[in-house]
């Protein structure tokens, strides 16, 4: 039997423990988004200039769409040193659509398999799909089988593919990102979490880290306030409570400012003052 001392030493040493946990620093790494600037996708100098200034922000990383690197995908060797003499972690090419294959509601694999193969010879590493939220239980399933099969095949070209959230999969308390965790394999699928869309949903950003952080490859952070986007640190979004969540779970992946707006791109107006919060509540990495 148990005595009350057993259980008041063994109360302290968790108590102990959470408070380690807490005090630890954190080992994230800061990355950027380049679509908070206008870039021409048919001029590859235009995306080396941003990636460069991303650099210049003190940024460990940056991650693009695959329109803005897909034309290097026949002749990637002379693209892929320019990037690799810039200094930066190649976080992950992105596949966002208007419309995805109707039956998976991902990219279609003729798509995905030319993006993986393309990004893995310039040196990403991940493939960092988007999607739709399907209308049944029957395009759930679908959905979930697809993102295994590109989790194989991107696994094979050496890279991780991780799925990425808008509001929709967080909608009615997480339903369909909660089913997508469970039914892909961990082995294969990953998750870039869109942490602000998800919290404009109304997710409780700190308890899905706490509770999924195994799975979490990357979170895209961005603030709202009443309702409109706005740099980061000056909204809504708990920041520091992320901050805590992060150390708490001793997570060390990817923490990716992404700087969008509806009908523009703010560039640095947004970009600077982001950068400043993130390298303030993640640490001084200026």
């Amino acid at each position: 039997m148990t005595s009350r001392r057993e259980v008041l030493l063994s109360a302290a040493g968790l108590a102990a423990g959470r408070v380690l946990r807490a005090a630890q620093p954190m080992n994230v790494h800061l990355g950027c988004q380049t679509n908070a600037w206008a870039i021409d996708p048919r001029d590859f100098s235009n995306v080396l200039a941003i990636v460069r200034k991303i650099k210049d922000y003190g940024y460990q990383g940056f991650e693009t769409g695959f329109a803005n690197v897909q034309t290097q995908f026949d002749n990637p060797a002379g693209a892929k040193g320019k990037l690799d003499a810039i200094g930066l972690k190649f976080i992950g090419v992105h596949i966002f659509l208007n419309q995805y294959d109707g039956a998976t509601r991902v990219a279609p694999p003729e798509l995905y398999e030319r993006v993986a193969a393309g990004g893995a010879k310039l040196g990403a590493e991940r493939l960092i799909l988007s999607g739709t939220p399907p209308e049944d239980q029957a395009g759930r399933n679908r959905k979930a089988e697809a993102l295994n099969r590109a989790g194989a095949f991107a696994q094979k070209l050496g890279l991780k593919l991780a799925y990425h959230n808008h509001g929709p999969e967080f909608a009615n308390h997480g339903q369909e990102i909660e089913f997508l965790l469970r039914e892909t394999d961990p082995a294969r699928v990953w998750f870039l979490v869109d942490a602000g869309h998800a919290f404009r949903a109304g997710a409780d950003i700190p308890g899905f880290i706490r509770k999924h952080h195994r799975r979490l490859t990357g979170l895209h952070i961005r603030d709202t306030k009443d309702g409109r986007e706005t740099p980061l640190g000056t909204g809504e979004f708990p920041l520091e409570a992320v901050a805590a969540a992060i150390r708490e779970a001793g997570w060390s992946g990817w923490v990716i400012n992404e700087e969008e707006r509806v009908g523009g791109k703010p560039g640095d107006d947004a970009v600077k003052p982001a950068r400043d919060a993130l390298f303030r509540i993640f640490g001084d990495k200026a």
